[in-house]
């Protein structure tokens, strides 16, 4: 699993010069989906059909696989359940990360004049702990 929280920091890095398409194929593939080129008229036809920009469940054969098409690539990205479910998982720890970020970002707003708020530097009580507070007084 290291691996692929790596390989999903890595992908998350690099988001920002993708659009959310790539980066949604770089998640299923570091969440081990398979690109898969169709090789048969039927088989474009097919993939044509499957709904852009999502994942698709289907059964075949008594087996439940997961297809997210790339038409304009000809390509379609496959899985199984337990690569699906990692893709989930990727995609809820992306989120969180995309919030953590625009969150860090909100904060570093320089008008917010940290510095003239006080208590910042210097005799900010002892251990951080406010003005005159002494250990154990809490």
């Amino acid at each position: 699993m290291s691996g692929i929280t790596a390989l999903f920091a890595l992908a998350v890095g690099c988001a920002t010069t993708q659009t959310g398409t790539q980066n949604r194929e770089t998640m299923l593939v570091a969440s081990g989906f398979k690109a898969v080129t169709p090789k048969t008229a039927a088989q474009q036809q097919k993939l044509q059909k499957l709904p852009p920009g999502k994942v698709t469940m289907i059964n075949k054969k008594g087996k439940t696989y997961y297809i997210f098409p790339d038409p304009a690539r000809n390509l379609a990205y496959v899985g199984g359940p337990k690569q699906y479910q990692e893709y989930q998982q990727l995609r809820m720890e992306n989120k969180l990360a995309k919030e953590d970020l625009e969150t860090a970002q909100m904060y570093q707003d320089s008008e917010m004049d940290w510095g003239g708020w006080g208590g910042w530097g210097a005799g900010w009580g002892p251990m951080g702990m406010g003005p005159g507070m002494a250990i154990g007084a809490y």
